[in-house]
């Protein structure tokens, strides 16, 4: 008879993540305890944290956090970075010794700025200036690999047990008021440092539990737009598609959620005639960023998150409220560890988003970028 551990269990990663909606910072001894209760759900090749509100004396300059594999890839990094960017200060990011991390990549980072003549020429938002920046990156220098470039935000991730990696990069010694966390168990892909969550973008931060079955239909779509899936995983895919939705076409998070996780034809045939021509027209324009196969998904941004589930919710995913703290996890033992008694508990439904958004905020993101009107949306599927 097969023990447990004796056989691949692809379904076993695990989510978590902890909001303040006042924006007041807490450390991240929570979320380790939170995403550490599931230990069983990863094998120790990739865990990982997200946490927002953390560099606030660096709060208006990018944070660009880099592995390097060597130190040609971070001199000819650091040669690109200068070009593009005024740093005012970099460092190596601080880590203790974990017993079970015997090797880790160079992990540094920096606090930087475009150059404003540079940002003239290009043409184009400082948002997509940064991304085609850390595209470039990715894609063209060997060895290197940005993993996170927000403001007033870090990712921190590596191969091992997402407590271990909390552990090794310090997360207890700092505050933020929004926390995400991962333990993965790779399914089609190896882990590697690169490859554990959370995947980011800007602000964004996607932890995901699941496979998607259209990860290439979803990847040639993004492709059109710029974006260049250099670790061919779905999880980036995630990543670059609500980018894409909330920033550059400046949806909102309603539809982007409808998009994603769309309604069954046989629901929106049910819906008020208003409604239903929208659901139609999203489907039309955007079919290509539908999410097919099971998945639990977090997208953190920089005023809050939206948790979401698969339409046949065949991923968990469990939500909580107590105060002005909301938290979701993939399983309630995970909230119950760092809130014992939350005031109300809930299982979301396939494709009902659970939205933690801070006061006195609208959207997750504060979009810069021309938004698509719902008008311009039908129109586009009329002429498809």
């Amino acid at each position: 008879m097969l023990k447990e551990g004796q056989i691949r269990i692809p379904a076993g990663c695990a989510i978590s993540g902890i909001m303040n909606r006042k924006g007041e910072v807490f450390s991240g001894r929570d979320i380790i305890k939170s995403i550490a209760l599931m230990h069983e759900r990863s094998n120790g090749l990739g865990g990982g944290f997200a946490a927002y509100g953390i560099y606030p004396e660096f709060k208006k300059y990018y944070a660009f956090h880099i592995f390097f594999e060597n130190k040609l890839a971070k001199q000819e990094t650091e040669f690109l970075l200068k070009k593009y960017f005024q740093i005012d200060y970099d460092e190596a990011i601080p880590t203790r010794k974990v017993s079970s991390i015997k090797k880790s990549p160079i992990i540094w980072r920096y606090f930087a700025k475009p150059k404003v003549n540079r940002l003239i020429a290009h043409e184009a938002s400082e948002a997509e200036y940064v991304v085609e920046f850390v595209m470039k990156v990715n894609s063209e220098i060997e060895g290197a690999f940005i993993f996170s470039s927000g403001k007033n935000m870090g990712v921190f991730k590596g191969v091992g047990y997402p407590e271990e990696i909390g552990d090794f990069f310090k997360i207890d010694e700092y505050k933020g008021y929004l926390w995400t966390a991962h333990g993965r168990f790779p399914t089609n892909t190896p882990g590697w440092w690169g490859g554990a969550h959370p995947f980011t973008l800007l602000n964004w931060s996607v932890v995901h539990n699941g496979e998607i079955s259209s990860y290439d239909a979803n990847r040639r779509y993004l492709e059109m737009y710029g974006y260049k899936c250099t670790l061919m995983t779905d999880t980036e895919a995630i990543t670059y598609i609500f980018d894409l939705l909330l920033r550059k076409f400046g949806l909102p998070l309603e539809s982007a959620v409808n998009i994603v996780a769309a309604p069954f034809w046989s629901n929106i045939e049910r819906m008020e005639p208003e409604r239903k021509k929208l659901m139609k027209s999203l489907r039309a324009v955007f079919g290509s960023l539908l999410i097919n196969g099971p998945f639990s998904i977090i997208l953190g941004g920089e005023n809050g998150f939206v948790a979401l589930n698969d339409r046949l919710k065949l991923r968990s995913l469990v939500a909580a409220e107590k105060g002005d703290i909301i938290y979701v996890a993939s399983e309630e033992s995970a909230i119950r560890e760092v809130c014992p008694n939350p005031h109300r508990v809930w299982a979301p439904q396939g494709g009902e988003p659970v939205i933690g958004l801070l006061e006195g905020k609208e959207g997750i993101f504060d979009v810069e970028d021309d938004g698509l009107a719902e008008e311009e949306i039908l129109q586009q599927s009329i002429a498809l």
